[in-house]
């Protein structure tokens, strides 16, 4: 049994698929028989999202409120600490987790840019994964030689299973990067049966923060992705609907080209809502950042493996998944609108079959007793 420290964030932004994206690692880990704990911090003002009040704050008791509960559901009480703006402690104290991090044999940064680095300075390794792939990279060269340039790590990981090949035209900022997809606990997102006139559906963020510009080259969010793909309710019999969050959400224009929206806060509110949002759909279809299309990196979602452990096929944009994942039944990669809408007739045409395949993809090649502990051979545990 190996001690494994997670860094990342759940507390800061409750909702259901952030959420969920950190828990199938904890839930993973422990599940292989280790000792899972998870560290996140906020250190500079407003860094907590409150999504009752739909407003950012310093005060971090809403994420507590929704996340410590879920933790201690899946055998993780006391097994997390929070560190607010003003040095407070929450979960663990800080003193108790300095202790826990000297003698841990894994330490992982999932978003924290370095955040614990310090105190998991004595780890046995120490290992990123690059959840933004392209992105990421861009930074790493942008940033370096300048005080944000992040800590060494012993190993390097990316979600983006092209990141630091020829396949992408990512810079691998001097970094060996090894390929990673996003595990999902199968057990977490059970095949339920589909609603009568279920909708196809996603949960994505319009435009989260400002687009990166590298080497002269902008590269974007889903904003303009979904502008390749704007006509496309009117190519399929079934209804099709984006639940949105970001800024500058065109909802006037979406619902005149026949799409159906939500808010993507009302629908994602905890853990348990986001799943039952995807257990109401019939299917996935989503785009992705530009950045990841643009540079070819690979990327799968982790909510897409959401949806298709939960039997719920996925045609999802290209960004080069193909190489690696099995598509063309339950999962499909679309460059093309003309791509999506053909793939979402596939689907309707034999609905059964692609949901019993979309949960095979996920069975094989994404859950978390598949994905983690090759990670943790190749990290040296």
């Amino acid at each position: 049994m190996a001690r494994i420290v997670i860094g990342s964030y759940m507390i800061r932004y409750p909702l259901g698929g952030m959420v969920s994206w950190v828990l199938q690692y904890l839930v993973g880990f422990q599940r292989l028989g280790h000792d899972v704990w998870f560290v996140e911090r906020a250190d500079w003002p407003d860094a907590c999202f409150d999504p009752v009040r739909g407003l950012m704050t310093d005060d971090p008791s809403a994420g507590i409120t929704a996340v410590a509960p879920l933790l201690d559901c899946f055998g993780l009480r006391d097994h997390w600490c929070f560190v607010d703006r003003f040095g407070r402690s929450y979960g663990v104290p800080l003193s108790e987790m300095h202790d826990v991090l000297e003698r841990t044999d894994l330490y992982i940064d999932m978003g924290v840019h370095g955040g614990w680095s310090e105190e998991a300075a004595s780890a046995g390794r120490s290992v990123l994964i690059d959840g933004e792939p392209g992105f990421t990279q861009m930074k790493m060269v942008q940033r370096e030689g300048t005080p944000a340039q992040l800590p060494p790590y012993d190993s390097y990981y990316s979600t983006g299973r092209n990141i630091g090949t020829p396949a992408s035209s990512a810079p691998s900022a001097g970094k060996a990067w090894r390929p990673l997809f996003h595990p999902v606990v199968l057990d977490l997102f059970p095949a339920t049966p589909v609603p009568e006139g279920a909708p196809i559906t996603t949960v994505m963020n319009w435009q989260s923060y400002e687009p990166l510009v590298f080497e002269g080259t902008e590269y974007g969010h889903k904003a303009p992705e979904f502008e390749r793909f704007l006509d496309l309710p009117g190519r399929c019999r079934s209804q099709l609907e984006a639940a949105v969050a970001g800024h500058a959400v065109p909802w006037d224009r979406l619902h005149a080209h026949g799409w159906r929206t939500r808010n993507a806060h009302d629908v994602t509110r905890s853990f348990d809502a986001f799943r039952e949002y995807i257990q109401g759909s019939s299917a996935e279809f989503g785009v992705c950042k530009s950045g990841y299309v643009a540079t070819h990196s690979g990327w799968f979602s982790d909510r897409s493996a959401a949806y298709l452990a939960s039997g719920r096929p996925v045609v999802l944009q290209d960004t080069g998944f193909g190489d690696h994942l099995p598509t063309g039944r339950g999962l499909f990669a679309a460059a093309t609108v003309d791509q999506a809408a053909a793939a979402i007739g596939e689907i309707e045409a034999d609905p059964v079959r692609h949901s019993r395949w979309a949960r095979e993809v996920a069975a094989e090649c994404l859950e978390a007793s598949v994905v983690l502990p090759r990670f943790l051979v190749e990290v040296g545990l």
